[in-house]
């Protein structure tokens, strides 16, 4: 019974995996993301999944083509042209929610966009001690005895006594036979990453655009924590000066007044040089924005960015969100500035269908 129940779960979730995976461009696109459970599941609404099954009619009952009729009679009443109809007593469908874990989700993320595994560096500079069970002990707890090596010792004992009786086959261990696991402590290489986010939050970042860029951050969350052991965010919003703040506040802040996008860059130069060692740590950098920099700023970002972030991340990824009033001038600096460096990506979402794109674009290069 454990067997056919264990069989049957499998397959359940291979077909809920294929549902998501079947719908996963529209849950990006259109951000049908229920919201985490613990931090470590998400909650997704599928259509509600039918078993194929026989349905038997009764005999006699008929077929194509059967039954009274004339030609140029009425088959069927078809749909009401006016969308008006009478009450039912018919069930409709509905959606189900299940939970699928982020580690399957970016599975299932890196699958649909065919995105190489990141090659961290550092991950020999730091080390943890993982406790491995992988020998035996004749001494140890209840809980990890070995039943089926301590029944094997007691019978070997009995047969090579000559006690062991055939007609009546009662294997009774003593002290010597049993038989317990036990573990050794081994080193396991850790690799630690921290995902900086920097957005502008001048007036002119609307809460659609944010909308857009909270969606994005998701996927790209997923992505990374699946590749790393451990992985650590910071969010710097900032307008003509910068501030770290909390995920929550980073996506709800609208703010108004000039924009210095190096404000926001020097304090994540600060950041990383205060916490987070080079040699040790994969760094990432994303930053948000409209693309409207107060002009005598662009080059004081440039020469941040070419000195001081560019030599030292993993990748720094520069998002633009289509704005329909500004002139997002900052991404052509960028590619002309930059346009051959491996450590950058530039990216334009547009609206909700750009973003699996947009994902590709920063995730594509497996850095």
């Amino acid at each position: 019974m454990a067997r056919h129940i264990e069989r049957d779960l499998q397959r359940f979730h291979h077909i809920v995996r294929g549902k998501v995976q079947h719908n996963l461009r529209k849950y990006i696109s259109e951000g049908e993301m229920i919201g985490r459970t613990g931090g470590e599941y998400v909650s997704i609404p599928i259509p509600r999944i039918e078993i194929p099954e026989f349905r038997y009619g009764s005999r006699n009952s008929g077929g194509v083509g059967s039954g009274p009729g004339n030609e140029g009679h009425e088959i069927a009443q078809g749909p009401n042209p006016n969308g008006v109809g009478q009450a039912g007593d018919a069930p409709g469908d509905h959606i189900m929610e299940v939970e699928v874990s982020l580690t399957e989700l970016a599975e299932l993320l890196g699958e649909e966009l065919h995105l190489p595994r990141i090659q961290p560096k550092g991950d020999s500079k730091i080390k943890d001690l993982k406790d491995k069970y992988n020998q035996i002990s004749q001494i140890g707890p209840e809980s990890l005895r070995h039943f089926k090596r301590t029944y094997k010792h007691a019978l070997k004992r009995q047969l090579s006594s000559g006690v062991y009786n055939p007609e009546n086959p009662v294997i009774v261990p003593i002290r010597e036979d049993l038989q317990y696991r036990s573990w050794t402590s081994v080193p396991k290489p850790r690799s630690a990453a921290v995902l900086i986010y920097l957005m502008d939050v001048s007036g002119s970042m609307t809460d659609g655009q944010k909308a857009l860029v909270r969606s994005q951050a998701f996927w790209i969350d997923s992505w990374i924590k699946s590749q790393y052991e451990g992985m650590e965010r910071r969010f710097i919003i900032h307008d003509t000066r910068a501030f770290e703040v909390d995920e929550d506040a980073f996506y709800r802040i609208r703010e108004s007044g000039g924009t210095h996008f190096s404000s926001a860059y020097q304090m994540a130069i600060d950041t990383i040089e205060k916490h987070y060692p080079v040699s040790e740590w994969n760094i990432y950098v994303i930053q948000f924005s409209d693309g409207d920099n107060w002009g005598n700023d662009n080059q004081a970002c440039v020469d941040l960015l070419r000195k001081n972030l560019l030599p030292i991340v993993n990748q720094f990824a520069y998002v633009q969100v289509h704005s329909s009033y500004g002139a997002g001038e900052y991404m052509k600096i960028m590619k002309s500035e930059f346009s051959d460096h491996e450590a950058l990506v530039i990216s334009e979402v547009r609206d909700r269908d750009s973003i699996m794109a947009s994902i590709r674009d920063v995730l594509g290069k497996g850095r």
